[in-house]
């Protein structure tokens, strides 16, 4: 990637610079390599030498001329300028016959364009939705769905080997309140039409007995279904209660007792936490007998880390959960494991607006949006750009309005319209094949415009692969749907000449390319015509 080359790069030419004495010794840092939203300042840009200025005692302005200096003298056929900028900025303009030639590589990779190698195959668990079996998936517990699936998808195809796994929290007081629920006794707590189904259904009349029946009733005809509308694929259906029945909740109190980590207090269990840089300790045995959330998510870390030996793990949570992350985390450590291979992204809440009215959501008062009743409204591919449009700590604001538009002003839409364009072109070009181009004809700016930012798509890929901001992807998405639609109204493609016209069109099929490796990374369909 252009990255790469602009850091070997600086790389060579600090450390040409300090051979000839015109920089002192020291360790080159990290380089960061941004891309200017001004077109004045390049494609690229650089700060390093500002942050290399204390150490060489100089001027960032000297320190970047320098650089720049050495830059030209290696002679990088990637770069058609350079330049310099207060107060010390190093800016890269991409040169014309370098994004003429990308074309070339874009076809020749074809589907697997922008699939990367970082993960060097390092097996990656991603654990999302796992909202407990005691009621259908709300939009609230299913923005962590789409989240989750999405991140796997980017992680897979920058190289990791990945899981997708669902968590069923079928054990303890939670299913004892929905067997209550189920048996609509003085101690039911969830309502709905979904509880009076269960309660016509289930003839047992043990409370905790009724729970799991309509616990797994709920997993297989609700949560599995709508996960399925989704688009969700699980790879793994891991059930809470295996822990509990095959003794690993006891093993993993009876580790923790050896290692003087637990002890007793109020006829409960406690868990020293603190000494591992949680807020207070933890409950991993109730006085009434019951074992604790903790309890079961820290045997669950043990079968990921010891039995499936994941090299990293990923837990999608809801924002409501910050305490409960300090806790796991504590169990992992007290586990041997070290906390950074655990990572606990908090999504915060979704908000659905219809009509300028917010709609409210509570599973035990029975009044809430479920997942489906938002999949009818509008469809898989609309809650699915929709839920991605935000970093995970922003609140999700949901405009049922604006996720109805058939036009421009729905980002979905707008996307999809894209790629249906692409293919329209394309079909008229019956007997098109990208044999033999010159891509030298490709220089109108619209055409170079549309170059960059296809190129900019592996970057995106990484980028997101390293620090998790899914909202990236359809942003990008948009991009570059922008950026083609600049592209058809400046250059005309099928009534030009020959040569021009298939140079054209092979910019028009690699631009398809790219855009339907984007919505497929999304789980979001790319409409041939709309």
């Amino acid at each position: 990637m252009i990255r790469k080359e602009i850091i070997k790069l600086i790389e060579k030419s600090i450390k040409n610079l300090q051979e000839e004495n015109e920089l002192p010794a020291f360790e080159i840092q990290d380089i960061l390599v941004e891309k200017p939203e001004n077109k004045d300042y390049g494609d690229y840009s650089i700060n390093i030498a500002m942050q290399i200025a204390k150490l060489s005692k100089r001027n960032p302005m000297e320190i970047a001329t320098l650089i720049k200096s050495r830059i030209g003298s290696l002679k990088s056929k990637v770069f058609d300028e350079v330049k310099i900028a207060e107060p010390g900025f190093i800016n890269f303009f991409l040169s014309k016959e370098y994004l003429q030639e990308q074309i070339r590589d874009i076809l020749r990779q074809g589907e697997i364009y922008g699939q990367l190698d970082i993960g060097k195959n390092k097996k990656v668990q991603v654990e999302f939705i796992s909202a407990n079996p005691t009621g259908p998936l709300t939009v609230g517990n299913a923005r962590g769905g789409v989240f989750g699936d999405v991140l796997a998808n980017i992680l897979k195809w920058a190289g990791f080997k990945v899981e997708k796994a669902y968590y069923i929290n079928d054990y303890g007081m939670q299913i004892l309140t929905l067997g209550h629920s189920v048996l609509k006794d003085e101690k039911a707590e969830y309502k709905g039409e979904y509880i009076d189904y269960l309660n016509k259904k289930i003839k047992e009349k043990d409370p905790y007995k009724t729970g799991q029946k309509a616990a797994k009733i709920i997993i297989d005809e609700m949560i599995k279904k709508t996960t399925e509308r989704m688009g969700i694929k699980y790879d793994e259906w891991f059930l809470e209660s295996e822990l509990h029945e095959k003794g690993k909740v006891d093993e993993i109190i009876e580790r923790l007792e050896r290692k003087d980590l637990t002890y007793k207090k109020d006829g409960a269990v406690w868990f020293k936490s603190t000494a591992l840089g949680d807020a207070r300790d933890r409950v991993l045995i109730k006085a009434d007998g019951w074992k604790t959330y903790l309890a079961g998510d820290i045997a669950y870390h043990k079968y990921k880390f010891e039995d499936k030996k994941f090299d990293k793990v990923i837990d999608v949570w809801g924002a409501d959960h910050l305490d409960d992350k300090l806790s796991l985390l504590a169990g992992v450590d007290a586990l041997g494991h070290d906390k950074d291979k655990l990572m606990i992204p908090l999504l915060q809440f979704v908000t659905i607006f219809e009509k300028n009215e917010k709609l409210k959501m509570s599973k035990r008062a029975g009044i809430y949006v479920t997942m489906d009743e938002l999949l009818d409204k509008v469809g898989k591919d609309v809650v699915r750009f929709f839920f991605l449009t935000k970093s995970a700590n922003t609140h999700l604001n949901f405009d049922l309005s604006l996720a109805k538009e058939r036009s421009e002003k729905n980002p979905v839409y707008y996307v999809q319209y894209a790629h249906a364009r692409i293919c329209s072109i394309l079909n008229k070009a019956l007997k098109y094949k990208p044999e033999n181009m010159d891509y030298k004809l490709l220089k109108h700016p619209s055409e170079l415009e549309l170059i960059k930012q296809l190129i900019r798509f592996p970057e995106v890929i990484e980028d997101t692969a390293r620090d998790y901001q899914i909202q990236r992807i359809p942003k990008y998405a948009v991009d570059l749907a922008t950026v083609f639609n600049q592209f058809y109204r400046d250059c005309r493609v099928l009534d030009e000449k020959e040569s021009l016209k298939k140079a054209r069109l092979s910019l028009v099929l690699v631009a398809k390319q790219v855009l339907k490796n984007t919505l497929d990374l999304m789980g979001i369909s790319a409409p041939e015509k709309m």
